[in-house]
């Protein structure tokens, strides 16, 4: 009988996988498709791979995800990573939750006209910072949740018996605090970077000329069709996000065991 059920689970998983990333398969298979419109399989070719790196404004539209990712994720992951310690450790942490789920709560396009009247009540013109700024309200309580799950097992003990051997409280959390909740750091880090690589709402408000972002520009061309180019820069697009997450997984475990050790 357990074994039947073992097969029947194992089955169920493939099933579910197969379910999830079948379409990406799909996708990545028809970029190699010869014919225009993408409508059957016509021929292998690596065309659209060559027509995809010309292209000069999806390199550019590429460079803005990437530039308003990686400030977007730093300032979240350090935002995030102090509220949850905040949150760990003092009180009222309750409300101050509540008040992080109503923010992961809140559509996102009430968010974007928000951050629209908000930034021009400020002069501030729309721009690649002003894109950033709203990738780093909607990542902050993505990551502090996430961190604070981690620091629910955390034993504070430790912070106090390395003071009482005579750490400081800077030396205390970069030798004693950070290495425990760093899993919950990276897992944070890593759903922000996902979260403004993908965000179309928000930058579809925010952004301003020059600050066109990778999805909205991919948004602007399937609006007339759904060519091989589009399918090769998809490609792309989910190969180097799945190379970023091995590495940060590598990285992770490494400095789980230089921990231990």
């Amino acid at each position: 009988m357990s074994g039947r059920r073992a097969l029947w689970l194992r089955l169920w998983a493939v099933a579910v996988f197969g379910y999830l990333y079948l379409p990406i398969l799909v996708l990545v298979v028809f970029s190699f498709n010869s014919q225009k419109l993408n409508l059957r399989w016509q021929g292998f070719t690596l065309d659209w791979y060559r027509v995809l790196l010309a292209d000069t404004r999806i390199q550019e539209a590429a460079i803005n995800s990437l530039v308003v990712a990686g400030a977007a994720t730093t300032t979240a992951t350090v935002l995030g990573t102090l509220l949850a310690l905040a949150l760990a450790r003092y009180r009222l942490a309750q409300p101050a939750e509540l008040l992080l789920y109503i923010a992961i709560i809140v559509p996102e396009v009430v968010l974007g006209i928000a951050l629209l009247i908000w930034f021009s009540q400020l002069g501030i013109a729309a721009g690649l910072v002003t894109v950033a700024t709203g990738h780093v309200v909607l990542c902050t309580p993505f990551v502090a949740l996430t961190v604070r799950a981690r620091l629910s097992g955390y034993d504070r003990t430790l912070e106090e018996a390395a003071m009482d051997l005579g750490a400081r409280e800077w030396t205390t959390f970069w030798r004693v605090t950070m290495p425990a909740i760093w899993p919950g750091v990276l897992s944070g880090a890593l759903l922000a970077f996902t979260l403004s690589l993908d965000d179309y709402v928000l930058a579809l408000f925010t952004a301003g000329p020059g600050a066109t972002t990778l999805p909205l520009r991919i948004f602007s061309m399937v609006r007339f069709s759904i060519t091989p180019e589009i399918n090769a820069l998809s490609t792309l697009w989910v190969v180097g996000v799945s190379l970023v997450l091995l590495v940060a997984q590598r990285f992770s475990r490494s400095i789980g065991v230089a921990t231990k050790d």
